[in-house]
């Protein structure tokens, strides 16, 4: 769920690229996952408040938990939250959890989050990159496109196969 509210995030700043990495790294123990965008990005003061869980720059409602709550859960593995941003330029979110800590959140189903948030947003240029010990992936929209040479990425029987591609590649 972090991964999905923090790329929201992005589209929210009306980025027109956005990358995710999430690297594995086993020697030293840590999962990290960091959020790129070109959007709108935010001053100083503005990164500071972002991970009090009572700001928020929606008005439809008071509170904004997604960077609290990531920066806490980070935080209980040994791990840290960065956040560097610029106003015009974009910002980086960078979660560095313990690897094989207990209180490490579950990654859920990655390959769909990836997936169907691309698929959400067609008009954006999503870039996932995984990196583990052995191996590497990378997903990228605009090739993904490509290769579809027409068809819509937000067809049910293309979701499902980018799905699958997604979830083979990072399993092996």
């Amino acid at each position: 769920m972090h991964i999905m509210d923090i790329l929201q995030n992005s589209t929210r700043a009306k980025a027109t690229v956005v990358t995710l990495e999430v690297l594995e790294d086993a020697a030293n123990d840590t999962l990290t996952l960091r959020f790129i965008d070109n959007g709108c990005g935010m001053d100083a003061e503005m990164v500071q408040k972002v991970v009090n869980p009572f700001f928020t720059t929606r008005t439809t409602r008071k509170v904004g938990l997604g960077l609290p709550l990531l920066k806490q859960n980070t935080e209980q593995t040994g791990g840290h939250l960065g956040i560097e941003s610029e106003v015009g330029k974009g910002t980086t979110v960078t979660a560095v959890f313990g690897l094989t800590h207990l209180d490490r959140p579950p990654m859920g189903d990655l390959a769909g989050t990836v997936v169907l948030t691309a698929a959400s947003y067609p008009d954006i240029h999503f870039i996932f990159h995984y990196h583990n010990d052995q191996t590497g992936y990378t997903f990228d929209t605009d090739e993904v496109n490509e290769a579809l040479d027409g068809m819509s990425i937000q067809e049910p029987e293309i979701i499902a196969y980018l799905k699958e591609m997604v979830e083979e590649n990072i399993k092996n």
